[in-house]
Parts: structure tokens; sequence; C-alpha cells
């Protein structure tokens, strides 16, 4: 299996969506969004790019299931998957902040191998095949050196559920807080992941997430030299709706900030 030429049409293919994206935005009315959810929005432009995405990626592996965020699961037993989030960062499209991408992943056997994050408002487009390093559009990156908590700025999410946890959630947030440079919120887990790939953010938590929210993103940090763990150490962070994604150095701080959340 070519996964470099799987990555380069799927790359093509995200920014050809993200085009329709932005054309849309354009004339978008905050009243087009429906409520999934108290804290959840859903439009028909999440709708219509799934919809562009899968059709295009059946051609690319047309062997492979899918786990979609908008239409759900299909053959996801078999040994090639895509994962597919059409638009990370509904809330903030809706609103008119320009942070929401495409995030597809691509599995295999259950282990992503290739990911691909379109930042459809500023145009960066991050890529990562396994074992061959992660790019932002087409140049290596890597993540941070810093060691120092005290000169690391963290990212992080709000759950939209799972609210029994939010007070021990809160006290990690007072801790970042108090002992970062600074905490960022800035509403799609996709892009938040890149950011640390990047070396943007040293780390970034969250609790409450599923596998569209991170299967790319998580492949891009690994590959740009990161640590990528569940909020225990384990690796349950694909399905597990928690993660912790770090440059490796202030992981085991964090690991003892979240360990009891």
């Amino acid at each position: 299996m070519d996964l470099l030429c799987i990555r380069e049409q799927t790359a093509m293919l995200a920014l050809a969506v993200g085009e329709f994206i932005r054309s849309e935005r354009r004339v978008f009315k905050a009243e087009y969004a429906e409520q999934k959810a108290l804290h959840d929005l859903v439009s028909y432009v999440d709708h219509t790019s799934e919809k562009k995405l899968i059709e295009q990626l059946k051609k690319i592996l047309p062997q492979a299931g899918f786990i979609n965020e908008e239409s759900g699961r299909m053959h996801e037993n078999s040994e090639w998957v895509w994962v597919v989030d059409p638009l990370d960062g509904t809330t903030n499209f809706v609103h008119g902040i320009p942070h929401y991408c495409i995030s597809i992943g691509l599995l295999h056997q259950g282990v992503p191998v290739v990911g691909v994050v379109y930042d459809v408002a500023i145009n960066e487009l991050y890529t990562a095949v396994k074992g061959q390093g992660s790019t932002l559009n087409n140049k290596k990156i890597k993540v941070s050196e810093q060691d120092d908590i005290r000169k690391s700025l963290i990212g992080t999410g709000f759950p939209v559920n799972r609210f029994e946890r939010l007070d021990a959630y809160l006290e990690v947030l007072r801790k970042a807080i108090l002992e970062s440079r600074g905490v960022r919120r800035i509403g799609t887990a996709a892009l938040d992941l890149c950011y640390v790939a990047a070396g943007r953010f040293e780390a970034f938590y969250e609790i409450g997430l599923n596998i569209w929210d991170v299967a790319a993103g998580v492949l891009i940090v690994q590959e740009a030299g990161g640590k990528i763990t569940d909020f225990k150490g384990g690796e349950n962070y694909l399905e597990g709706r928690e993660i912790i994604a770090s440059n490796g150095l202030i992981h085991p701080l964090m690991l003892a900030w979240l360990g009891a959340v």
C-alpha cells in the first residue's frame, strides 16, 4: 500500500472540500445551524462536506470502512478504516471565528497510518504518514524542546458532556493557569493536536473527545516527535474519550496533573 500516495490524494481532497467550506462561510448565517445537543452544533456545511469527502475517499481506497462524525460507522471492522470529521470546530464556524478544520485519518488494523488536517480559515495543511514524519504546508515540523512548564503554553478544550468530571478538570485548569505561561482554548481538538506537533503548544489535554476528533492529529503529533497517552499514561486515547498530547518533555507533569481526573 503506497501510503505517501494516499496522503497526497487525501490532502488534495481536503483542500478541495476546504474551498467549499470557505465559500459557504461567506454566506452562512447562524440561524442555519442545528443543535445536536446543548453544546453541540451541526449545519448543512458539515453534512455536505462529509458527503463530498466520503465519495472521494471511497475512490482512493475502495476496500476501506468509515467512522464519520455525522453519518456514523460503516464497515468499521475492515482492515483499513477512514476516520472523518468534516468540520471540526463547527461552533467556531457558525460564529465566524476562524478556527475550524477538516480532519481525515486512515487506520490500518486500528492504528493511525495517515493523517491530514486542513485549517480552512488560514490555509494551513498538516499531514503525516506513519514512519515518514509530519509536515505543515509541505515543510517538516517537530514538537517544542521546552522542558520548563513556566515557559510552556498549554492547549485545552472544555467538555460538552460528561460534566461529572468537571470539578476535577477545572482544578487542572487552575494549576495550568498558575504554573504555565498560559492556557489556550481554540475550540477544535484536531488543530490543538497540530499545534503541539508544530511546537506552538507544549501540551494539549481534553476529555469527552471522539475518535474523529483525534485520529488524524495523534499521528501528526507522534510523527513530529511528540507523545500521546490517555490520562493514566496508557494507549486508550482513540476511543477512550480523553487525551494528553505533549512534546514528551513535560508529559510526566501533565500525567501527574490529570491522573486523578
